[in-house]
């Protein structure tokens, strides 16, 4: 993942920065990160807060896991729960 991927994710999210450097995202939104290293992948989801340091991404979770990636393979980014430009969703029928 490239910085400029990171950043365009966390933008997207609305992610604010905490003192310790953490971009933690908005209450009810997560993301998932899809990862793969020597052919084997890996999602690893509902991610809240976000640390790039270094080469490593760190990734704190919902239940409060913690993630240790290298950010070299970290591919991709998936938004969960809103963010710029998404609109609510009401049950029913639109019309």
């Amino acid at each position: 993942m490239t910085d400029d991927l990171l950043k365009a994710a966390l933008d997207a999210a609305e992610a604010t920065t905490d003192k310790d450097g953490w971009a933690e995202l908005p209450e009810g939104q997560a993301l998932t990160l899809y990862v793969a290293h020597d052919g084997v992948a890996l999602q690893v989801a509902k991610i809240e807060a976000i640390l790039s340091v270094d080469g490593l991404v760190h990734a704190r979770s919902s239940k409060g896991e913690l993630f240790l990636l290298a950010q070299k393979d970290v591919f991709a980014v998936a938004l969960d729960g809103g963010g710029k430009g998404a609109s609510a969703r009401k049950a029913g029928f639109l019309g």
